[in-house]
C-alpha cells in the first residue's frame, strides 16, 4: 500500500481525488491540503511516498512546491492547464493528469506509480544499477551498464543502449541527476555519455563503441580535457 497525500487549493477538486482514492486498495490517503505551504511543511517531518499535486495554487506552484522538497517522493500532477504537461515530465511526475479526469484515467496513473514502487523494492540492495524512466507508456527498468550515449531531441530525451533505444519526457539536466557522476559525463547541449563505453577522445570530437562519433561542445572541452588526464583515454 502507498501512501499518499493530496494537495490542492480547490475544495471540489480534493473532494473528487478523495473519493478515488477511497476505491483504489493500493492507495492509503494520509492527510489532504488545501494550502500548499501547509503541505510543504507537513512533508518536510513526515515521510509520503506519493503527491497528488495540483499546479495552479496561491503562494507557491506545484513545481516550486516540489523542487524545493529535500526528499522527493513519487508525484503525479493534476491541472486545468494543459500547457504544464511537458514541465511535469520534466521533474520526472509519474504522471499528468488534465482536469476534469475520470477514474479510469486516475487509476492508469496510480498503476504507474505501483510499478514503479514495486520495481524499486525488488532492488532496495542495488539503489545505483538501473535507471528507472517512462517510455512508451510504461516503466522501464535501463542497466546503466548498457547505456552508451543520451541525445535531447527536443521535448523528448533519447536513451541508446547496446541493444536498443528509449524515448521519454525528460530533460538531459534531469537525467544527469539519476545517473552515477563518476560514470556519466556531458559533452555537449544535446549528449551525456557513458565514459565506460569511450574509445578515443579529441578536442572537438569523443568515440564510443560501435563507431559512433560525436561532437564536443565548446562549454564541455575543459570537462573532457580532465578526463584524457585522469584515465589516459585517447592518449
Amino acid at each position: 500500500m502507498i501512501n499518499c497525500i493530496a494537495i490542492d487549493d480547490e475544495p471540489l477538486a480534493l473532494e473528487v481525488l478523495k473519493k478515488y482514492i477511497f476505491q483504489i486498495p493500493e492507495l492509503h490517503l494520509l492527510y489532504v491540503f488545501s494550502d500548499a505551504i501547509e503541505a510543504m511543511e507537513y512533508l518536510k517531518n513526515n515521510e509520503v511516498e506519493l503527491l497528488l499535486l495540483d499546479i495552479q495554487m496561491p503562494d507557491i506552484n506545484g513545481f516550486e512546491l516540489y523542487n524545493n522538497l529535500p526528499v522527493k517522493p513519487m508525484v503525479i500532477f493534476t491541472t486545468a492547464y494543459k500547457e504544464y504537461a511537458v514541465e511535469g515530465f520534466d521533474v520526472d511526475a509519474i504522471d499528468y493528469l488534465l482536469k476534469p479526469f475520470n477514474l479510469t484515467r486516475f487509476k492508469m496513473a496510480v498503476n504507474r506509480a505501483v510499478s514503479r514502487s514495486v520495481l524499486k523494492a525488488k532492488e532496495p540492495h542495488l539503489p545505483s544499477q538501473f535507471l528507472y524512466i517512462h517510455s512508451e507508456y510504461k516503466m522501464v527498468k535501463i542497466p546503466f551498464a548498457e547505456i552508451i550515449f543520451i541525445e535531447a531531441l527536443d521535448d523528448y530525451i533519447k536513451i541508446n543502449t547496446d541493444t536498443q533505444s528509449y524515448r521519454t519526457l525528460l530533460s538531459l539536466k534531469k537525467i544527469l541527476e539519476k545517473l552515477p557522476k563518476k560514470e556519466f559525463i556531458r559533452i555537449h547541449r544535446s549528449y551525456i555519455v557513458a565514459t565506460e563505453k569511450i574509445s578515443f577522445l579529441q578536442y572537438r570530437k569523443i568515440g564510443l563503441i560501435n563507431n559512433i562519433e560525436l561532437p564536443v561542445g565548446d562549454t564541455y572541452r575543459a570537462t573532457i580535457a580532465g578526463l584524457k588526464k585522469s584515465n589516459g583515454v585517447g592518449k
